[in-house]
């Protein structure tokens, strides 16, 4: 259920965010801790070992809480938080499940324009590959509060690595474009999307895939300029960012190359429009149905 009370507390400009995340999931019955990594503060759900078999993969889902200054971060990524922590609590309400699902609300995504070794993601990702944890499936959940086509993120599908991470990788590909399916019957697509997460994990030999969502009318339009412009994939996939307008008000305003041809969600993105307003509600339920997807998933670890 979409709390839209505890939400608009959420996206106000001084919230605490990890402070509010804390106390939201345990006022759901979710316990948590802090993962502090260099000088990010990750938040990981505590699921009982009764979650877990050790026989059968771990699907590690994730989405970053933090926000660009001066935005409230409606989209990005509050309203991923919040299906998140709604998928959390609907876990924790059937004890006995094995679900086998990791759930981290993560730190210092957006650092990830500066490069990706100043994401958050990335130094988590180091501390999977230390553990030996890089047989996870990663699902990145980000940006899925606008439309109703879920969309495969492409990341990672165009690597020269070979071997056995590219093995890994496309069996998990091919694995989510299954889900996603049997999940979205016909609303769903796989396109360029810039990184998020994935990418610190990408970048650590961990195989990753993102999901984000877009309103049909705009997978339309993005899909036509990506057919007519074949640089403009490379400018998404590259992620390259260009400071704002000239003017005192949009100095802090990060625009995406070739904006005119993105979806106009993306262009949402880092700015005061990415409010309330801009949301689709019924996207939750969308959204959820996959996440249900991913728990009942069952593969041989």
């Amino acid at each position: 259920m979409f709390d839209t009370a505890a939400f608009h507390k959420y996206i106000e400009k001084n919230c605490d965010r990890l402070a509010f995340l804390e106390e939201y999931l345990k006022s759901l019955g979710v316990p948590t801790s802090v993962i502090r990594l260099n000088d990010k503060k990750h938040l990981y759900v505590n699921f009982p070992h009764q979650s877990y078999n050790p026989a059968f993969k771990i699907k590690t889902v994730i989405s970053h809480y933090d926000r660009v200054e001066n935005s409230p971060g409606a989209n990005d990524n509050s309203f991923a938080n919040f299906v998140l922590a709604d998928f959390a609590s609907s876990l924790f309400k059937n004890p006995s499940k094995v679900h086998n699902v990791r759930i981290f609300f993560t730190d210092g995504e957006e650092l990830g324009a500066v490069g990706v070794s100043s994401q958050g993601a990335f130094a988590l990702a180091e501390l999977f590959k230390k553990l030996g944890i890089t047989n996870d499936d990663i699902y990145v959940f980000d940006a899925c509060g606008r439309g109703e086509v879920a969309v495969l993120a492409r990341a990672g599908l165009d690597s020269k690595v070979s071997g056995n991470f590219r093995k890994r990788f496309l069996n998990l590909y091919e694995r989510t474009q299954n889900l996603l399916k049997s999940t979205m019957t016909n609303s769903w697509m796989t396109l360029p999307v810039p990184y998020s997460d994935n990418a610190g994990f990408l970048a650590c030999g961990i195989p990753s895939v993102a999901i984000t969502f877009l309103p049909k009318e705009e997978v339309g339009f993005y899909y036509r300029n990506l057919m007519s412009d074949r640089n403009l994939e490379k400018a998404v996939t590259n992620c390259r960012i260009e400071g704002g307008m000239k003017n005192e008000v949009d100095l802090s305003i990060q625009r995406f190359k070739y904006a005119e041809k993105m979806p106009q969600t993306w262009r949402l993105f880092h700015t005061e429009y990415d409010n309330f307003l801009s949301l689709t509600p019924s996207t939750f339920e969308l959204c959820r149905k996959i996440l249900d997807g991913i728990a009942n998933q069952v593969c041989l670890a």
